[in-house]
């Protein structure tokens, strides 16, 4: 993990983050995440890509979109390798961090309903389940949306 360095993804990056949505995220269902999109992401103002590499090799992304009032976590991916080293936190914590310095402090994010690991990581970042989306996913699966309140303190931290 030491060697893992966060970064703003740039055009070239695209084809492996969307590939990387396809077979981690999108598996299973129809791949909407392809190059194009996650190009616009990138160089929307609107939205942040945030990418871990480590010795050139892709090992996680996070796109985030801005609005007004609220922060969508659009995308999560950390190569299988990778996980429970707390990679997927630091790129949430980035995500999270950047929508604070723009006065956002809600986040959105939907997860598929039976993705009980990543609802499970999400809440222990201080997600909390919302409500469920039937259908969401191309109406094959149902989704989960969660929420994070960016101003409440996690459990076990200090008030400053």
């Amino acid at each position: 993990m030491a060697n893992i360095a966060l970064t703003l993804a740039r055009p070239r990056d695209a084809q492996f983050i969307a590939q990387m949505s396809r077979d981690l995220v999108e598996a299973g269902l129809h791949w909407s995440w392809k190059p194009a999109r996650v190009h616009t992401h990138i160089r929307s103002s609107e939205s942040n890509v945030v990418i871990a590499k480590e010795h050139g090799h892709l090992a996680g992304f996070a796109i985030m979109q801005f609005y007004d009032e609220h922060a969508h976590l659009n995308l999560l991916a950390v190569d299988p390798v990778y996980r429970r080293a707390g990679l997927g936190r630091r790129l949430v914590e980035w995500q999270e961090d950047t929508a604070r310095a723009g006065g956002i402090f809600c986040v959105n994010l939907e997860v598929r309903a039976n993705n009980t690991g990543a609802r499970a990581f999400y809440r222990s970042l201080g997600y909390r389940e919302a409500h469920r989306i039937p259908g969401y996913y191309h109406g094959r699966e149902d989704a989960i949306r969660m929420t994070h309140d960016l101003t409440r303190k996690k459990e076990g931290e200090l008030h400053a």
